[in-house]
């Protein structure tokens, strides 16, 4: 379990020192703003659609570490993805680090998003890495409100 924990400190710092699509679009078919007003997190999300599919995405904003990791690392899970795909990652991610499901015992499409299953164990934690998934979730379904996590 310490290896675990050592590998998710080191994604997490790593995420957040050189997070990946950490950009403003040219061009977003959807941009959504998210909020998490315990930690101050604050990201906004863009999406490029071709269809119903991801074709380019960007976030911007501050948070914390978990926050801006989850962000990071979100934004390469859903990029080339269908509404639906990101809707069922979302929601495994959520419930994942919600406790609700086990990712190594339960079936699911997380892939190396399974590093985050830990902040189940900071519940103060738990929005933080929730916020980006939030915010594409609203996205994805069109959802003209900011999302908050309170």
């Amino acid at each position: 379990m310490a290896d675990l924990n050592e590998l998710y400190q080191q994604v997490i710092l790593d995420h957040n020192k050189k997070p990946r699509n950490f950009k403003a679009l040219e061009t977003p078919s959807i941009t959504q703003e998210g909020h998490n007003p315990l930690c101050g997190d604050h990201i906004t999300l863009q999406l490029e659609m071709d269809g119903d599919v991801v074709k380019d995405v960007g976030f911007q904003g501050s948070g914390c570490a978990i926050s801006k990791a989850s962000s990071s690392m979100m934004t390469a899970a859903v990029k080339g993805k269908t509404k639906a795909e990101i809707e069922a990652i979302a929601d495994e991610f959520i419930k994942m680090v919600r406790g609700e499901i086990d990712p190594e015992t339960e079936s699911n499409h997380l892939g190396r998003l399974k590093i985050f299953a830990g902040v189940k164990d900071f519940p103060a934690r738990v929005k933080c890495a929730a916020l980006s998934w939030r915010t594409v979730q609203a996205a994805v379904e069109g959802s003209p409100d900011a999302v908050s996590t309170e």
